[in-house]
């Protein structure tokens, strides 16, 4: 974090999970899981002020430390839960624009966060049209596991690697937005770079490569 501009992404995977704006620009009700130093939360709330935010963390210790991050303090539009964010994932319903998913123990990625189950919760949590976003670690042995988990509970599946390379992120929708024509993607990312600036050409221009891969493999 930047201590002068604490609201500001400087970690490369964080920027790249911002590209579900290009899929969903402007979100009422963004859910996070996984609070850590708050930095896309704080970004959302900052720069996206149609949205509310509410992030879940299960470790207290973690929220304990949201001043020394300058988290914000909750309102009417920003809020922290100190709780289990797959329990409130499951309890949600066709309510959530856009799901983020960065939730890591000292083992690596939480083990409640990448069951089959946790994916169908996902996809039943969003409104339609709604979009998850999954931080996945490049060196996690079951990356390839968990991949196939997202691909079996979404049907529009995009994972493509962190700026850095040391992520990958995986997009999914629920709805047909994952299936825009490049041309859209192009239009609507003339218009988020002068709001947004995460490196989302380049974001775009990865996805797009992904999504041209996968096309020759199934074609």
């Amino acid at each position: 974090m930047r201590c002068d501009a604490p609201d500001e992404l400087v970690v490369p995977y964080t920027r790249t999970m911002m590209g579900f704006l290009l899929f969903k620009p402007a979100p009422e009700k963004i859910v996070m899981i996984g609070l850590g130093g708050g930095s896309l939360p704080k970004y959302c709330r900052a720069n996206i002020p149609e949205a509310s935010v509410v992030v879940t963390e299960i470790n207290p210790d973690v929220v304990a430390l949201r001043d020394l991050f300058c988290v914000p303090p909750d309102d009417e539009r920003f809020q922290v839960l100190c709780e289990d964010g797959a329990c409130f994932v499951r309890n949600a319903c066709n309510c959530v624009d856009v799901l983020l998913v960065d939730g890591f123990d000292l083992n690596g990625q939480s083990a409640q966060l990448c069951t089959q189950h946790f994916y169908d919760d996902c996809y039943r949590c969003l409104s339609p049209g709604g979009v998850v976003v999954i931080n996945l670690a490049v060196e996690d042995p079951h990356l390839e596991r968990s991949i196939v988990r997202i691909r079996r509970s979404f049907e529009n599946v995009v994972v493509v690697e962190s700026e850095d390379g040391t992520n990958r992120v995986a997009f999914a929708g629920k709805g047909t937005q994952m299936g825009l024509p490049f041309e859209r993607l192009c239009a609507r990312l003339g218009e988020l770079e002068g709001h947004h600036a995460v490196g989302l050409r380049d974001t775009l221009h990865r996805i797009r490569y992904e999504q041209y891969l996968s096309h020759a493999v199934t074609s």
